[in-house]
């Protein structure tokens, strides 16, 4: 798409919504929106006229949009909404080509089309605490003697907590060092996408010799390859023939290689056969290190206070943390100062989990408000999609912000078996990683449980 400003990217993001729409919903919730920004790991920033609108944007349409915005580019990653004062809303078109919150050169988030590679994935925008020594490390070593050192390196940590940063920096660090060679960045997923439509098309000698002529391959995200029989059985030979001539294989996970499930025994064990090595929980030093830098980046500097609370007070992956920040930031690049401790507090009631002291049926209750079903309909034995999935989300919660154990939330949910329990935890556990509409849901039941 070559250089767009945001104006650009919000008027075709608006042609397309129109043709999903009809067109009294879109006069009545577009006409006063548009992207306020884009941070730097990829989140859209959308501006919206009021608290309602941001429900009801979360609620309606923040599955449509997050569609169409990673049509344009995987690299967006999220959607976030501001409510912006209406003297921020209705600039003129000239102020919007010069002005530093309107604007940015779009190409910036755009991957390099031969490679995959984000340029803003790199080692000096990369935070080292005492959580990811070894893998960054280990990817020091990897570069210094590539295919030879830690082939493959496979490095594995929780969601967000900067894998995809660290192995896309490998590959950005590569190029520089080693110039003529090819460098080539995928997540499993679209590899699994590319070989099944090379078999269908009657192209799979061109697959093959496209993954082949790659000095450094890079997979993120390669537990999607559970279940794929075929897709595993091809990356086990590209494995070998990469392997057998030295190049450098890069992987990523959520876990460690010997216990994804359903991969292919022979796979397995190629993948745990080099350096593995995994990214732990950021601990509060390293958490306020990464609030500095990334607020730095954005040209603010926040008070040692601010830094310090928001590194105590939020708890979940580094993308979170990061989220955050990008939020104080957005407010304040509006408002023309940083926010004081106060107004930080305030921000971070849609971030942080709700308190311990609210009950079972009241949480079932605003779950099943926010999903528009009856609250009833949780407790009894139906398995109606509607009503399974915000059950789910119930017993996820109550495990995970709460601490209550299985059968008590079996118990409390009409009178379920606790291995019941376990694997709907366990099933949203999953289905967060990848489903950022999901993801996106639980976040709004927690600030409304707050």
């Amino acid at each position: 798409m070559g250089k767009k400003n945001l104006q650009e990217l919000w008027e075709y993001i608006m042609t397309q919504v129109e043709l999903s729409i009809s067109p009294a919903n879109f006069n009545t919730w577009f006409c006063s929106s548009f992207i306020v920004k884009i941070s730097d790991d990829g989140v859209v920033y959308i501006g919206v006229p009021s608290q309602f609108f941001k429900d009801w944007y979360i609620k309606k349409f923040h599955t449509l949009l997050l569609k169409i915005i990673r049509e344009v580019s995987y690299e967006f990653r999220n959607i976030e909404y501001l409510i912006v004062k209406d003297e921020h809303r209705k600039l003129p078109k000239e102020t919007k080509k010069t002005s530093g919150i309107l604007e940015l050169p779009l190409d910036e988030f755009y991957i390099n089309k031969s490679d995959n590679l984000n340029p803003r994935y790199t080692f000096e925008t990369f935070v080292v605490g005492s959580f990811n020594t070894l893998a960054y490390t280990a990817a020091q070593a990897a570069l210094q003697r590539p295919g030879i050192s830690y082939n493959p390196l496979f490095i594995y940590g929780g969601t967000g907590r900067g894998k995809t940063h660290l192995i896309q920096a490998i590959g950005n660090q590569f190029k520089k060092q080693f110039q003529g060679r090819k460098v080539f960045y995928l997540t499993s997923e679209k590899f699994a996408i590319d070989y099944t439509d090379s078999v269908q098309a009657g192209t799979a000698n061109r697959f093959k010799d496209k993954y082949r002529q790659y000095d450094l391959l890079i997979m993120d995200d390669v537990q999607f390859l559970s279940k794929k029989e075929k897709t595993q059985e091809e990356l086990f030979h590209l494995f070998n023939a990469l392997h057998d001539t030295n190049k450098q294989i890069i992987f990523s996970s959520d876990c460690a290689p010997v216990i994804i499930p359903d991969i292919a025994e022979r796979l397995k064990g190629r993948l745990a056969s080099g350096m593995t090595v995994d990214i732990g929980e950021p601990d509060t030093e390293s958490r306020m290190a990464i609030i500095q830098k990334k607020a730095a980046l954005h040209g603010f500097m926040l008070s040692d206070e601010v830094i310090e609370y928001v590194a105590t007070s939020m708890t979940g992956s580094i993308r979170e943390l990061e989220g955050m920040v990008n939020s104080i930031v957005c407010h304040a690049q509006i408002k023309g100062y940083a926010p004081d401790i106060a107004e930080v507090r305030q921000s971070l009631r849609s971030f942080t989990r709700p308190q311990k002291n609210i009950s079972v049926k009241n949480i079932v209750d605003k779950v099943a408000e926010f999903y528009g079903i009856d609250q009833e309909s949780i407790y009894e034995k139906t398995r109606r999609r509607e009503v399974v999935r915000p059950r789910q989300v119930i017993m996820y919660i109550l495990r995970e912000d709460f601490n209550i154990s299985y059968p008590t939330i079996g118990t409390k949910l009409g009178g379920r078996d606790h291995t019941t329990v376990i694997h709907s935890c366990e099933k949203i556990k999953r289905e967060i990683t990848v489903d950022t509409t999901l993801l996106k849901e639980i976040q709004s039941i927690r600030t409304i449980l707050v």
